[in-house]
């Protein structure tokens, strides 16, 4: 058996084409996850009557159990609910017709917003408590300390785990392709398919995650050295 190069070339061509869905599967979650983490780590650390032990359980459940299962119960689950509200309300609403994506962002996105929550939430913990008192001492309402003391604080520190987060899910939106969603991955599988050479379309396919990861660990690495300089008061 021999690996065919001029294939790979072939085959990289072709998959690159579905970089932009992979991007979408990649980004739009973690913003989304970003906000909904953002506020249950503030739910948690503030212990928000109520709200407390159902993020402690969103965030349990959701880290818990893989994100794989998280889209396959969303896949099926969401159409079987649409259609049933639909059909007692009289609503015409047909879940055939909900794009295939829109699944997959949910629960990308509600996983995110697990994992995100608890960088976030340990990145506020770290910020040391006297920073806070001063801040209250100046008048600031707990909202301004926490907005402009110890979230750009806790944000800066949390770089490299923020990066960890999006070359995770830049490999986790590969299970797309399960639900019919054509990403880098799934691509890659349907060229392999229809000319019976599988290595060398994966070869391509892991060509793109590589360098993604590369350009994604370079912009974070460009980013916490900007953020370290500040912190110490340098300039650039």
């Amino acid at each position: 058996m021999t690996i065919d190069l001029p294939f790979i070339w072939m085959a990289f061509k072709e998959i690159i084409k579905s970089l932009p869905i992979t991007l979408i599967l990649t980004i739009i979650p973690l913003v989304i996850g970003f906000i909904i983490g953002l506020v249950v780590a503030l739910v948690r650390i503030y212990k928000t009557k109520f709200l407390y032990q159902v993020g402690n359980g969103y965030v349990s459940f959701f880290r818990g159990t893989p994100i794989i299962m998280h889209i396959l119960v969303i896949y099926y689950g969401i159409p079987l609910i649409v259609d049933q509200v639909s059909s007692k309300f009289e609503l015409n609403i047909q879940s055939s017709k909900i794009p295939i994506i829109l699944f997959v962002l949910t629960a990308l996105s509600l996983a995110a917003g697990a994992y995100l929550s608890e960088i976030i939430r340990s990145g506020i913990i770290s910020v040391s408590s006297g920073q806070l008192e001063a801040a209250y001492s100046m008048g600031m309402t707990k909202l301004q300390a926490m907005v402009r003391i110890v979230l750009p604080q806790a944000l800066a520190q949390s770089v490299p785990n923020f990066t960890n987060i999006f070359v995770g899910f830049l490999h986790t939106s590969s299970i797309a392709f399960l639900v019919s969603e054509k990403e880098v991955t799934g691509a890659a599988n349907i060229v392999a398919s229809t000319n019976l050479k599988f290595l060398e379309a994966f070869i391509a396919a892991g060509i793109i995650y590589w360098g993604l990861t590369i350009i994604v660990e370079g912009i974070s690495f460009f980013v916490e050295k900007r953020v370290t300089l500040y912190s110490r008061g340098g300039v650039s």
